[in-house]
């Protein structure tokens, strides 16, 4: 309908939408996702002239339906963006799909269905949910990595690698399944069994992939210092990973035969108690100094298992540079090839798992290290791990562990049978994975050539779709005779392909720098024009789980430094600031008969099928199996996408733990009703002024108005305090209706400082729940969007909260004197008088019959029976 409105002396004519009495997100929500699309409003362009915002969140495996955990990440990244968009920055918000994996190959060999197939109904099914969800993305840039326009470029940057010897391939030991006879990802061996036929899994040396990330162990580990946007928490799990120790190499002689083992230690102050030393079983000594190839093999096949810890006595002797004591050499499955040497000096006294073999195996212990030297026990009941005074030790007995091993590296150096050496617990990473849905790897092989690169002009290696699925034998490759066969491309001669695929963490190793590429329907290509990179790079804000804190973050970071070194990028670190966000629990229902339930199985706290008793259990990740999940499409259907996104935000600070709550989303859901039916009855009021026009006069709603917008973003800003800014929120509109609801005439400042404050609230609620703030902000005669509007500014004069003394009083008597701000509701007081800690204690245990609130500046709380 048509409206007139009368501001001062100027007079114009808009239209103002009705707005329904009820508040209908069904009807909401999809009309403004349509015109949001339609508008490309989400589209983001490249424009130097403007300051830009990078926001992502990790983006998700499609494998069919989202969670609540993907609803809570994904709403902190919108919040987040559209602030940003609204306080001035060009934001760039992308969304795709980590494509490859494991899942739909097993969907392929279980349902007959190709993996192709199954990604992108998946892929179709789950954007569909996160429009629902009102989610600020330029899907314009959307990317799946299972396109081949996408892998070519995992193809292109390993050929990159092995060029500068980053990429190589040597033999590595694998999950083996001698029934399917194939190799099994680490999520296929359940229990120690193969999770198709239930076989023994064993240890199998295959030749794999390996990209050399330790070549940057030591730049990986010093800029961990420069990310002053991360946890310490993350921060620190990468220090561990990456595991920088300093110590000593050492060479021990083996007796007799004219090789040398080299041995790495932390702790060279414990050299004299070495009783025993041990190698890995792939070390290259361990196939010469083991006689017997079965004993060798079935060392191999519990390669680094920790639970089981096997050693085979080689019948050498080793010779301790030290002391010049011979000491026994065996091969254990403990010991890791790829850490230090692939040997160790054993010394049981001081390492507990050493204690353990030599207790086995009736080894000596000799202790070298005591906490105190006047105590020096005769039997360890356990090994002593910590630092101490050196006994036993020759011409470094005496001395403090720490001064000893400087003391001894020193004289190891001296007599040159040994040196510092500073070695990393962090291990090359290897790629190769035996299976179909993956990157090809762009490697051929040549009788008379050997190993072949795919020449670059001839990427990507597509995918064949000839592809049988049944779990056995190799990798489903091995199959396609005519992705196998090839021609070299040096001799032309007849080859074959490599038939092992990346690990999908590639994929999601460079993903987001491929989103700063794909502007307007731009193919994704690193070798034409980089600005866009160099514009939108590093992301500013990264958020996803606290699961992907070393592998995916540490490959990223990985990445980024190669292709800095490639000349792609002129940055060292993708992401400047971090965000973990914690995962959404609920409590756990199970029946003794049922075992675990849904909610909706339980009523009256006992089983709906058979009426036994339920037990609640702890409060645990959702999940499947334990039926503590909740369908996001249903919560949207029955409340609104603005109601779930409030309730993750409102329910727990987006670091911690969400407990879900059916009560909580119930709160959230009136709170918007409440809004929805204040802005409703208040049009009248508010309908003829003009739009975004501050009062230019002191009012209280005009004080109350700066104070929530200051709180609000303050919380924003400060560590993403989401749950407090909406509780910010929550107590505005309480404000604004106890103004409202008190007035019996209103005057013209009421009206001007009520639609300020109307607008405001709606600015600052937009981030979290956009729908009914589009839709409150057109139904007040506003211009769309709402998002195009400036983030509000505060006055800190007005944003200071003037103070008064409150008295207050326990049956008529004072008891106790607080100052509170101006303008509290009488709700608000009655909280702030109980909080107080006097009346706290006076009134203890007592029963609370009624909380009088007086001019509200008294309250008298009566208690009694």
């Amino acid at each position: 309908m048509v409206k007139y409105k009368r501001f001062f002396n100027k007079v114009e004519k808009r239209e103002v939408p009705d707005l329904p009495d009820k508040y209908n997100h069904r009807d909401i929500e999809p009309k403004w996702q349509k015109i949001w699309k339609e508008r490309d409003i989400f589209k983001t362009k490249t424009d130097l002239r403007r300051k830009k915002f990078y926001c992502l969140e990790m983006f998700p495996y499609p494998s069919g339906k989202i969670h609540m955990g993907h609803v809570r990440n994904y709403a902190i990244g919108d919040v987040i963006a559209r602030y940003m968009r609204m306080n001035g920055y060009n934001v760039l918000h992308p969304m795709g799909w980590d494509a490859f994996g494991l899942p739909a190959e097993n969907a392929a060999i279980k349902h007959g269905v190709h993996p192709a197939k199954w990604t992108y109904e998946n892929i179709e099914y789950m954007k569909n949910q996160l429009e629902k969800l009102g989610l600020s993305y330029d899907w314009q840039r959307e990317l799946a990595t299972c396109h081949p326009e996408y892998y070519k470029w995992n193809q292109w940057f390993f050929l990159k690698l092995y060029e500068r010897g980053l990429a190589y391939r040597k033999a590595s030991f694998v999950n083996w399944c001698p029934s399917c006879e194939t190799v099994l990802a680490n999520e296929q061996v359940i229990d120690g069994k193969c999770w198709r036929c239930d076989s023994q899994v064993i240890q199998k040396e295959l030749e794999q992939w390996f990209f050399k990330i330790t070549a940057y162990a030591e730049e990986l580990l010093k800029d961990l210092d420069s990310l002053k946007g991360w946890p310490e928490r993350v921060i620190t799990m990468q220090k561990n990973w990456i595991g920088r120790s300093e110590g000593a190499e050492v060479r021990f002689r083996i007796d007799g035969v004219n090789e040398d083992i080299l041995i790495f230690t932390t702790r060279p102050d414990t050299l004299w108690g070495c009783t025993f030393v041990c190698l890995a079983p792939n070390h290259p000594l361990s196939e010469r100094l083991v006689n017997k190839k079965e004993i060798l093999q079935e060392l191999k096949s519990y390669y680094g298992d920790p639970l089981i810890k096997p050693g085979y006595f080689t019948g050498y002797y080793a010779i301790n540079p030290v002391n010049g004591r011979k000491v026994p050499v065996y091969v254990a499955n403990f010991v890791l090839m790829e850490y230090g040497t692939g040997a160790i000096m054993s010394v049981p006294a001081h390492d507990q798992r050493d204690f353990d073999f030599a207790k086995k195996y009736n080894l000596p212990i000799e202790i070298v290290i005591v906490p105190d030297k006047d105590r020096i026990p005769q039997v360890l009941e356990s090994a002593y791990e910590d630092e101490g005074y050196l006994i036993n030790s020759g011409i470094f007995s005496g001395l403090p562990s720490q001064k000893a091993r400087e003391e001894i590296i020193k004289y190891l150096e001296e007599k040159g049978i040994g040196s510092r050496k500073i070695n990393y617990r962090l291990r090359d990473w290897g790629i190769s994975r035996q299976r179909y849905w993956g990157t090809p790897i762009p490697i051929i092989y040549c009788d008379r050539c050997g190993i072949v690169p795919v020449p670059e002009k001839d990427l990507p290696v597509i995918l064949p779709e000839d592809v049988k699925f049944t779990g056995r034998g190799g990798s489903p490759l091995l199959e396609s005779e005519e992705f196998l066969k090839t021609k070299c491309p040096v001799c032309n001669s007849m080859a074959r392909r490599e038939t092992d695929t990346m690990d999908t963490f590639v994929d999601s190793s460079w993903y987001f720098l491929a989103y700063c590429l794909l502007e307007n329907g731009r193919k994704l290509d690193f070798l034409s024009d980089l600005e866009p990179l160099s514009y939108w790079m590093p992301v500013d804000q990264y958020i996803g789980g606290i699961e992907h804190a070393v592998l995916h973050l540490l490959y990223s970071r990985f990445f980024t430094k190669v292709m800095r070194d490639l000349g792609i990028i002129n940055f060292s670190e993708p992401f400047i600031n971090l965000l973990t966000q914690g995962m959404v629990c609920m409590e756990t229902l199970k029946c003794p008969s049922h075992d675990w339930l849904f909610p909706s199985e339980v009523k009256n706290d006992r089983c709906i099928h058979c009426g036994s008793p339920v037990e609640r259990g702890r409060v645990e990740k959702m999940s499947k199996s334990k039926k503590n999940i909740v369908d996001p499409d249903d919560m949207i259907d029955k409340y609104g996408a603005d109601t779930i996104r409030l309730f993750s935000l409102f329910a727990a600070p987006p670091e911690k733990d969400l407990e879900w709550s059916s009560a909580g989303v119930e709160g959230i859901y009136r709170f918007l009703n409440r809004l929805w039916n204040f802005v409703h009855q208040q049009k009248t009021v508010i309908k003829d002024l003009l739009p975004n026009t501050p009062p230019s006069f002191d009012h209280p709603l005009l004080r109350l108005t700066h104070r929530t917008i200051k709180r609000v973003t303050v919380d924003i800003e400060k560590e993403f305090h989401f749950n407090t800014a909406i509780a910010g929120l929550m107590e505005f509109l309480n404000e604004l209706q106890d103004y409202m609801s008190g007035k019996t005439s209103i005057t013209d400042q009421d009206r001007y400082s009520l639609r300020f404050a109307v607008e405001n609230l709606l600015l600052l609620i937009s981030p979290f729940a956009p729908h009914i703030a589009e839709e409150l902000w057109s139904a007040i005669g506003n211009k769309f969007s709402i998002l195009e509007h400036p983030w509000p500014s505060w006055n800190e004069e007005l944003a200071r909260e003037s103070e008064y003394e409150l008295v207050i009083q326990i049956n008529g008597k004072l008891r106790s004197k607080i100052m509170i701000p101006e303008g509290l509701s009488d709700d608000l007081i009655r909280e702030r008088a109980l909080s107080e800690p006097r009346i706290r204690e006076l009134i203890s245990d007592s029963k609370i019959k009624n909380i009088v609130v007086a001019k509200k500046r008294l309250v008298n709380i009566v208690t009694g029976e």
